[in-house]
């Protein structure tokens, strides 16, 4: 890791007057005017810090404590074109998404269909293999829990992270606030620990409570869920998180396993959690052949969470 990397990677390093402040315009005007909104990736199985759609720090740890501050009201649905590209520079913009889950953004250049219950992309099977090719998703906003006055971070969790009854305390995040519920506990009281999945194929968090926030903890978390930043990272796809305009490639994060249906046994469809809906008749597709995976090795040194 750089020394400028180390000398700022702990937010209570920064002077307090610099915490959460808006990048000045100066900033931007020598930075090409670029975003710095900042995300939290599990591609590959690995928490990765996404700071203006640049790839800036990793960490390989299993699991990374935070609190939840903020989220989006209804679970999303995102459409990607095409294959995903483990060479792109870049997270891709996907052709098609809606924030409700019902109807496509009013900013689609090109819906799929008037509506998601009705659309080709919702078929089981439009997708590699058994699955479908719009993918569900959940936007929250976050802070880490060694540095509740720092960053918000937004983090987009496919599915299998979502949906689910979960076992041995291991719970999706539908499952784990439901758990919290039932004790009269909100999730945005708690510091959440997020843990990959080590059994599944594709990157997979399971949740619990580590523990309760203190009363001046709580209050700090309920102002953060409340800036401008918790607001736009539950609004935001993680394309224009990442300031990506062009529509390109889909992001490996909401991808099915790419390899040739003809090769592998129907997988289960993860994504059948929410109610029923009417959907048009399946249509065949061509599974795509496998990408190679991008070398972890050549990833940037471990950043602290």
């Amino acid at each position: 890791m750089s020394n400028e990397m180390t000398l700022f990677k702990d937010g209570n390093k920064l002077p307090s007057y610099l915490k959460n402040r808006e990048m000045d315009a100066v900033t931007k005007s020598l930075m090409g005017g670029g975003s710095l909104a900042k995300r939290i990736s599990i591609k590959g199985g690995v928490w990765r810090l996404m700071s203006g759609g640049k790839e800036i720090a990793v960490n390989e740890d299993r699991a990374m404590n935070f609190i939840i501050v903020n989220a989006a009201a209804k679970v999303g649905r995102t459409y990607y074109e095409g294959t995903y590209d483990p060479d792109a520079e870049k997270a891709s913009a996907p052709v098609c998404w809606s924030a409700n889950g019902e109807t496509p953004d009013a900013s689609v250049e090109a819906p799929q269909s008037k509506t998601c219950a009705t659309c080709p992309q919702n078929i089981k099977g439009s997708g590699q293999g058994d699955s479908r090719a719009c993918r569900f998703s959940q936007r929250v906003a976050v802070v880490l829990e060694n540095d509740l006055d720092g960053d918000v971070f937004q983090l987009s969790l496919p599915a299998a992270s979502i949906f689910g009854n979960g076992e041995n305390g291991k719970l999706p995040l539908n499952a784990y606030v439901k758990f919290l519920a039932g004790f009269n506990v909100p999730v945005t009281a708690v510091v959440t620990e997020a843990r990959f999945d080590t059994n599944a194929a594709t990157p997979k968090l399971t949740f619990k409570a580590a523990r309760a926030l203190t009363e001046a903890e709580f209050a700090q978390c309920e102002a953060a869920g409340q800036s401008a930043a918790a607001r736009q990272a539950v609004t935001f796809t993680v394309s224009q998180q990442d300031g990506v305009k062009q529509i390109a490639k889909r992001d490996e994060e909401f991808r099915s396993n790419d390899k040739p249906a003809a090769k592998k046994a129907a997988e289960p469809d993860e994504e059948a959690a929410p109610p029923a809906e009417e959907a048009p008749t399946k249509r065949t597709t061509k599974a795509a052949a496998p990408e190679p995976k991008k070398d972890a090795k050549a990833l940037l040194a471990e950043w602290d969470d």
